[in-house]
């Protein structure tokens, strides 16, 4: 009890503190030398060409059990290769005894009977060559075993047995059939043509009694094999392009190592195909990172490197005079795709920038250094002041378009700003890039906006002035590039995606969406986004507003992007900052300016829409849901006709027929039967009037604009 009376005693009173200094560590020596033999191991260990094996004891024991499970299954796997490999002997002699070749060819072009003759003489030959072999094979191993006993039987079984399992091995894969085209055992196409063509009669691409003609041999290109060949009169290149699939099955590879293209131009005309057979999957590598990375700086008007093709070819992406959409489901790679196209501008000083993340990520964080305006959020508040960025946009195109008015020839041949004058600060016609991540936000905002006495909801408007934008900017210098991950008509204004040039479509769910991004029909055409696999992560159809390194006629191609993580687009940007402040073309919101230039309002609105917005502009502008969009679409090209038959309406949408009629039903349209002429004569088929189709259609869209109006009306 004292004790702690004297503790507590002591509580109250003042202890001396020692004096505390503030300060950091400094080590006066260098950083310590490791022994060579450190730097060895780690050499060693970090290095990508050690196996893992030879780094770890944990993979050495699996690496030895596996070697000995390999050594003990290795008698048995021996015993099987020569066994198919017997077979595979066997039925190549069969063929070849009954001059199987020789009597196809006769059958083909049907001459049998003239040459029946000859076949049974070359057939009674060849037996007598195998009676011939019989004999002196067990001669000659009568002989050998008189001379130097059983041991010259054992090597000379041995080396038979070997020769049998080196033609029986399973390098291609079994069971199942055999590949044709590619792979490292069988590469049948390069030696024998008619390999080729039996595959493109496998798969219905021409008929029996034609053939292929061989414009180019089979040569090695990259990791596969290419040939061009011209297909019989009437046959098309488009239609093997759009049975791509049919013609990999009848092949034996998977449609991701087949590349079909129309060759186009003057080497080429309606009938000529060139085909790339891949060794392996293309995709399946690890994806290579961007070039950008090795350059100081890049020229907006040069392509960027965007991706490569499945033959490894780099394929850049033209920007200038032109806008780019890109759609997707989300984690397939769309906002990795736009920074890929948004890294060379950043790389240009004389682009100015604007940026608009609205998925409200860190994604295009490292952009707010170098972007004259920037934004990050998915408010109301984010989606007004994306309008004011396009109202000002529209401003900015208005003036240099008069500006232009005023000069000479030489400094303006056309109504199109030229490098010279993007990089004339005094003109103020910069290289100007919008960039909208998640654009499917501000188009379908409902808060309320009143233009010229009219109300519309935030998201109509934003469509409005991103229609007039992509319609009109390009030319002066300002490029759209919009990003999506809800890819449906209901989100982006037809009209919209009618005017934008390039389309890069990723894996999305189904035909309809990719039709969506990549233009109606092109499911039919061979390029559907919806058969990308999910682990093809930044694979997708390209369809270029310019010339790739694929060609200038090119309508579209796969391609994968090229990899840039955060860290290489950090310091992409930061080197774009740099390169800015060297020229003295920072400004905006890099600068730290944030206020807004004024600019007349009701001059913007009379120039995108013309002082009006009608009922009937509305109707007009309204999406149809599918497939009633791609039948519209495809009646457009066909006007004059009363009656359109359910198949040809099947083909040319390539659906399925069944939910095809549950689709239609579901809009009005019920199937009826007409008769209607055929290359065998009149028949009556069912189908669908085109009356009841259009009618369906006016149907469709005044419905969507009533919805709209109870909308705005109950906000």
């Amino acid at each position: 009890m004292a004790e702690q009376s004297h503790e507590l005693a002591d509580v109250g009173r003042e202890l001396p503190v020692r004096q505390v200094f503030e300060g950091e560590f400094v080590n006066d020596t260098g950083a310590p030398q490791l022994s060579w033999w450190l730097r060895f191991v780690n050499v060693w260990r970090r290095s990508p060409r050690v196996p893992l094996w030879a780094k770890d004891r944990v993979h050495a024991v699996q690496a030895m059990k596996d070697l000995t499970v390999a050594v003990v299954r290795a008698p048995f796997r021996f015993l099987g290769a020569v066994v198919r490999g017997l077979v595979v002997a066997v039925r190549w002699w069969r063929s070849w005894v009954t001059v199987r070749d020789y009597r196809q060819a006769a059958e083909q072009s049907e001459k049998l009977a003239d040459k029946f003759g000859d076949i049974r003489a070359l057939t009674l030959f060849r037996w007598k060559v195998t009676g011939t072999v019989a004999a002196v094979f067990p001669a000659a191993g009568l002989v050998l075993w008189l001379l130097y006993g059983t041991l010259a039987l054992w090597l000379a079984g041995m080396v038979v047995a070997v020769m049998l399992a080196v033609l029986g091995r399973r390098k291609d894969g079994s069971p199942g059939r055999r590949p044709v085209l590619s792979g490292p055992r069988t590469l049948t196409w390069t030696m024998d043509s008619q390999a080729l063509v039996d595959a493109f009669r496998d798969a219905k691409l021409i008929g029996k009694d034609e053939t292929l003609r061989l414009v180019h041999r089979a040569t090695r290109e990259g990791a596969g094999w290419a040939v061009t060949v011209d297909l019989p009169a009437t046959r098309k290149a488009v239609d093997v392009v759009k049975n791509r699939d049919a013609l990999a099955s009848a092949l034996a590879v998977d449609e991701v190592q087949l590349s079909v293209e129309r060759v186009r131009g003057s080497g080429g005309h309606a009938g000529r195909v060139a085909l790339w057979v891949a060794d392996e999957d293309p995709y399946s590598a690890p994806s290579v990172r961007t070039p950008l990375l090795a350059v100081a700086r890049w020229d907006a008007w040069r392509p960027v490197p965007f991706g490569t093709d499945a033959r490894g070819r780099r394929i850049d992406l033209p920007l200038v005079w032109t806008s780019v959409l890109i759609g997707a489901i989300p984690r397939q790679g769309k906002t990795m795709a736009e920074r890929l196209a948004a890294a060379g501008l950043i790389l240009d000083p004389h682009v100015r920038l604007y940026v608009a993340d609205f998925k409200n990520g860190k994604d295009w964080k490292a952009a707010e250094q170098v972007a004259h305006r920037f934004m990050a959020g998915d408010d109301s508040e984010h989606v007004l002041r994306f309008v004011d960025w396009l109202v000002e946009l529209v401003a900015d195109v208005q003036a240099r378009y008069r500006r232009m008015q005023e000069l000479d020839d030489v400094t303006c041949p056309e109504s199109k700003v030229t490098p010279a004058m993007s990089r004339d600060i005094a003109l103020g016609m910069p290289i100007t890039a919008l960039v909208v991540d998640e654009v499917q936000i501000p188009l379908e905002d409902r808060t309320p906006v009143e233009v010229q006495g009219k109300k519309l909801t935030a998201g109509e408007y934003c469509g409005e002035l991103l229609m007039w934008l992509a319609k009109k900017a390009p030319a002066a210098g300002v490029i759209l590039m919009l990003a999506t991950q809800r890819p449906d008509g209901k989100t982006i204004p037809s009209g919209l995606r009618a005017v934008l040039g390039s389309r890069f479509a990723l894996r999305v769910m189904d035909w309809r969406d990719s039709n969506i991004i990549l233009g109606e029909q092109m499911n039919t055409r061979g390029y559907d986004s919806s058969r990308l696999l999910p682990s093809h992560k930044g694979v997708g159809i390209l369809r270029p507003d310019g010339e790739t390194q694929a060609g200038a006629d090119v309508l579209a191609l796969t391609v994968r992007t090229f990899y840039m993580p955060n860290e290489d687009w950090r310091e992409i940007c930061a080197q774009g900052r740099a390169l800015r402040e060297q020229e003295g073309t920072l400004s905006g919101h890099a600068a730290g300016q944030t206020t807004l230039p004024t600019v007349d309002r009701m001059a913007v609105a009379k120039a995108i829409s013309g002082g009006t917005f009608t009922d009937a502009e509305r109707v007009a502008e309204v999406e149809l849901p599918e497939p009633l969009a791609s039948v519209v679409d495809y009646l457009a090209g066909h006007d004059g006709r009363d009656f359109v038959p359910t198949a040809e309406l099947v083909e040319a949408l390539g659906v399925e027929p069944k939910g095809f009629g549950l689709d239609m039903a579901e809009f009005g349209c019920r199937p009826t039967r007409d008769r209607v002429p055929t290359e065998d004569g009149v028949k009556q088929v069912r189908g669908y009037d085109v009356a009841d189709i259009r009618a369906a259609a006016e149907r469709a869209r005044h419905s969507a604009v009533i919805d709209a109006e109870v909308l705005d009306d109950d906000r």
